[in-house]
C-alpha cells in the first residue's frame, strides 16, 4: 500500500506555482517538488498527481491520493472525465495534463480521499509548503504547454 499527499499552489492565475507530493510506504518516503514560472494553481494540483504516479515505479500499486483539490478529484471519483475524453476535452482546461493523468493511473489501483486544506494535515501542510517554496525557487522550469495555449487565449 502506498499513501500519496499532494498541493499545488500559484501566485496569480496564471503565474509562478508549483507542486508538492509524498510518497510513502512502509518505511520508505520521498518528497518531490518543482516550480514553474508560469502556471495555474489547477495545473499545479493536477501535476503533483501525476508526478508522484510516475514515480512509483512498480505497476499494480494499491495506491491512496490524498489531495485537498476537488479540481482533482471530482472529475475522477464522480467519472465525468470519460464524459470529457468521449467529447475530446471540449471546453475543458489541461487536456495535456488529464491525458497524461489518464496514462499513468490505468496502471495502478487508485483511490482518492479528499482532505480539507490549510486544516492542520500534516501532510498537507508539508506539501503546501513545499509546493509555495517550489514557485519561489530561481531558474523555474517553463510550463511550455500551459505558456502557449495561454498566449494564444491572450492570457499572457
Amino acid at each position: 500500500m502506498i499513501e500519496i499527499f499532494t498541493d499545488g499552489a500559484s501566485s496569480g492565475n496564471p503565474g509562478p506555482g508549483g507542486y508538492g507530493a509524498i510518497l510513502r510506504s512502509g518505511q520508505h518516503y520521498k518528497e518531490l517538488s518543482e516550480g514553474f514560472r508560469k502556471t495555474t494553481n489547477n495545473r499545479m494540483e493536477l501535476l503533483a498527481v501525476i508526478k508522484a504516479l510516475e514515480a512509483v515505479k512498480k505497476p499494480g500499486q494499491q495506491i491512496t491520493i490524498y489531495s485537498d483539490s476537488k479540481y482533482v478529484i471530482d472529475p475522477i471519483e464522480k467519472k465525468w472525465i470519460y464524459g470529457w475524453v468521449q467529447k475530446g476535452f471540449k471546453d475543458k482546461k489541461n487536456k495535456d495534463l488529464w491525458m497524461r493523468f489518464l496514462e499513468v493511473s490505468k496502471i495502478h489501483h487508485i483511490k482518492f480521499v479528499w482532505v480539507r486544506g490549510h486544516n492542520g494535515h500534516p501532510e498537507n501542510e508539508r506539501c503546501d509548503q513545499m509546493a509555495v517554496n517550489a514557485s519561489k525557487q530561481k531558474g523555474l522550469l517553463i510550463d511550455s504547454v500551459f505558456e502557449v495555449e495561454a498566449s494564444r487565449e491572450g492570457l499572457l
